[in-house]
C-alpha cells in the first residue's frame, strides 16, 4: 500500500522533511501545501517579508545541504545576480553572510531539484501553491485537510505540520503599530517621525534599516567605511531601539566549523548528571559549564573571578562591562576585534566554549524542575542567547552608520516597564521616563505557543480536550497525546516546540526537525520529547513509555 503524506508548509522545515521522505525506496504519494506563491522559500525569505539588504543570520558554511551546498550553489550564480543582492562575486566565501532573499532563491531552486529526484525515484508529488490549510481533521485512521479552496478530497496517512513562525496579525489599519517586523512593515510607507522598535536583536536592527532606507541611503567610501545619508536634511526621523538591558548584539565571531568537541561539559557528563535527582541538577551542570570555560580560557576565567560565580551570578559577570559601557562604543570596539580576529583566524576561546555548550544545555532544560527552569531563564539562558545570536558584522556597521548620522538611539527600560498602544501613538513608561512614538514596531521575536494557538480548529479542540496546554510530541515530533493522533500528525512548527527547547530556532533546527519527521513516516517514536517537569528535591521523573 502506498502511503500518502501531506507536508503543510514548504519553507526550510518542509524542504528538509521532503528530502528525508524521498530517500525511502518504497514509493510515496507526497502532497506539498504552501500558502505563498512559491513553495520552497519560507516566510522570512520572501520579497513580501524582507528586502535585498537584510542579511540571514547564518554563514553559508552552516546551512545544511539539500542537493548541493549553499556555497556551491552561490558559485554557480552569474556575477550580475550576486551583485544585485550586494554579494561581491570575487570576495565571498563559506563564511559570508548573504541576504535572506538570496537564501530563499537557493531553497526554491533546491526544492525544484528535489521534486525531480522524487519523481525519478518513483514517488508521486502534488504541489499546491497559494493554498492555505485552514483545518486538520483526523478521522478513521486518516486525516482530511480543509483549505482556502475547499475540502481536499484525498485522505492522508500522515500530515506533517511545518508551518514555521507564527506572528500576530496586524489589525491596526492606521499603520502606527506593527506587532512584528513581518506584519506589513516592508510594504508600508513609514513617515519620517519618531519610531520605536522593541528589541535590539538582528530583527530589530533590520526593522530600523527598513525604515531608514525609505528616507535615505547607506554609502561606502573608498576605505570601506559605511555612512548613512538622509534624502531630506530637515527630516525628523528618529529611531529608538528599546530593551530591558539596553545592550546591543555583538558581531558574529570567528571559530572553527564544524564545532570541536567539548572536553568537560560533554554529552556523557551531562547525561550522567541527568540520571540523578532533579535536586541540584542545574547547579551540577553549571560546575561542568564553569570547568569547561576554565579549561579553554583560564585567563578570562580569572578576569571574571569565575570561581566565585554560580548559576545565578554568572550572567552578571558576563554582561557587567557591557552594561557599564555606551552600547555604540562597545559595538564599535567589538566590531574591530571581530574583524581583526577574522582576518587572523583567531578564536576567542571562552566565547567558543559557551557557543558549543548551548546545545547541550538545551537537552538538559527538559529535565530541569520548575524552579531551576526559572533560574536558568533569568541567568544562563540570557548568556547563551547573547552568545549564539551574534549577528553579521555588516549589520553592526549599518547600525553604527545610523548612530553616526544621529538617527538611532538605544534605551534601557529595565525589568518593569509599561506599554500603551493608542491609535495615534505608542507610549512606553519606565524608570520615571516616558517615551512616545508615532510609529512602533515590536521586534522581540517569536514567542512560545501552546495548544490553544494551534491554527487548525478541529485539531486544536482535540488537543485541548486531551488536557495538556503544550502539545506532547515524540522524539520524531509525532503528536502522541491523545493516542488517537499517534502516527497521523507530526508537529514541526518551531513556536510549538519552544517550551522545553529554549534555543530552537533557525535553519539548522529546521533541518534537524525536518529529517526526524521525514524518518517518522516509516517508524513511530517510542519516547516523548517533552518530559514531565518534576518538582525540585526528588528523583527525576522519567519519560512515560508510549
Amino acid at each position: 500500500m502506498t502511503l500518502t503524506v501531506a507536508i503543510v508548509g514548504a519553507g526550510p522545515t518542509g524542504l528538509y522533511t521532503f528530502q528525508k521522505l524521498i530517500e525511502t525506496k518504497e514509493p510515496l504519494t507526497i502532497w506539498v501545501f504552501e500558502k505563498g506563491d512559491r513553495a520552497g522559500i519560507g516566510m522570512p525569505y520572501t520579497a513580501e517579508k524582507t528586502d535585498r539588504r537584510m542579511l540571514a543570520n547564518i554563514a553559508s558554511i552552516e546551512i545544511p545541504t539539500l542537493t548541493m551546498s549553499y556555497y556551491d550553489w552561490l558559485k554557480e550564480q552569474p556575477d550580475a545576480i550576486l551583485k544585485s543582492y550586494g554579494v561581491e562575486p570575487t570576495t565571498f566565501n563559506v563564511r559570508t553572510f548573504t541576504p535572506r532573499m538570496l537564501l530563499g532563491e537557493y531553497y526554491r531552486a533546491q526544492f525544484v531539484t528535489l521534486v525531480g529526484h522524487a519523481e525519478e525515484r518513483g514517488h508521486h508529488v502534488e504541489i499546491l501553491e497559494g493554498v492555505e490549510i485552514e483545518d486538520v481533521v483526523p478521522q478513521n485512521n486518516a486525516v482530511q485537510l480543509i483549505s482556502t479552496v475547499g475540502v481536499i478530497e484525498q485522505l492522508f496517512d500522515r500530515v506533517i505540520l511545518a508551518t514555521g513562525h507564527m506572528f500576530p496579525i496586524d489589525e491596526d489599519e492606521t499603520d502606527h503599530y506593527y506587532p512584528s517586523p513581518w506584519s506589513g512593515l516592508i510594504d508600508a510607507d513609514i513617515p519620517a517621525t519618531s519610531v520605536g522598535i522593541m528589541g535590539t536583536s538582528l530583527s530589530a536592527i533590520d526593522a530600523a534599516m527598513a525604515v531608514s532606507c525609505q528616507h535615505g541611503r547607506f554609502k561606502e567610501d573608498g576605505k570601506g567605511d559605511l555612512s548613512y545619508e538622509l534624502k531630506d536634511k530637515n527630516s525628523k526621523l528618529a529611531i529608538s531601539l528599546l530593551s530591558r538591558s539596553g545592550i546591543v548584539p555583538e558581531a558574529d565571531f570567528y571559530c572553527p566549523l564544524p564545532y570541536e568537541p567539548l572536553t568537560v561539559c560533554t554529552e556523557a557528563a551531562l547525561t550522567n548528571e541527568r540520571s540523578k535527582s532533579t535536586d541540584g541538577l542545574l547547579d551540577r551542570a553549571y560546575v561542568l559549564f564553569a570547568r569547561e570555560i576554565e579549561t579553554n580560557d583560564p585567563d578570562w576565567a580569572k578576569e571574571i573571578a569565575l570561581q566565585k560565580l554560580d548559576a545565578d551570578t554568572f550572567h552578571d559577570a558576563y554582561f557587567d562591562r557591557r552594561l557599564k559601557s555606551d552600547p555604540f562604543k562597545w559595538a564599535r570596539k567589538n566590531l574591530k576585534e571581530v574583524e581583526e580576529n577574522r582576518d587572523a583566524r583567531i578564536t576567542v576561546a571562552w566565547r567558543y566554549a559557551i557557543l558549543r555548550m548551548h546545545e547541550a544545555f538545551e537537552v538538559l532544560y527538559a529535565d530541569l524542575c520548575e524552579d531551576d527552569r526559572k533560574r536558568f531563564d533569568r541567568g544562563l539562558k540570557r548568556v547563551f542567547v547573547d552568545n549564539y545570536a551574534a549577528i553579521p558584522p555588516e549589520s553592526i556597521r549599518r547600525m553604527l552608520a545610523l548612530r553616526d548620522a544621529k538617527i538611532l538611539s538605544v534605551a534601557s527600560l529595565g525589568e518593569d516597564y509599561g506599554m500603551t498602544v493608542r491609535p495615534e501613538k505608542t507610549i512606553i513608561t519606565s524608570n520615571d521616563e516616558c517615551y512616545e512614538f508615532e510609529v512602533f514596531i515590536d521586534a522581540r521575536g517569536q514567542q512560545a505557543l501552546g495548544s490553544k494557538e494551534i491554527p487548525f480548529p478541529t485539531l486544536r479542540k482535540i488537543l485541548l480536550d486531551a488536557g495538556p496546554e503544550v502539545t506532547e510530541v515524540g522524539e520524531d515530533y509525532s503528536v502522541i497525546d491523545p493516542p488517537e493522533l499517534e502516527g497521523l500528525v507530526s508537529l514541526g512548527a518551531i513556536p510549538f516546540l519552544m517550551h522545553d527547547r529554549p534555543f530552537v530556532q533557525g535553519i539548522t533546527a529546521c533541518a534537524e526537525i525536518g529529517k526526524a519527521m521525514g524518518h517518522a513516516v516509516r517508524r513511530q517514536a517510542t519516547r516523548r520529547r517533552r518530559r514531565v517537569m518534576a518538582a525540585c528535591g526528588g528523583p527525576r521523573r522519567k519519560a512515560e513509555p508510549t
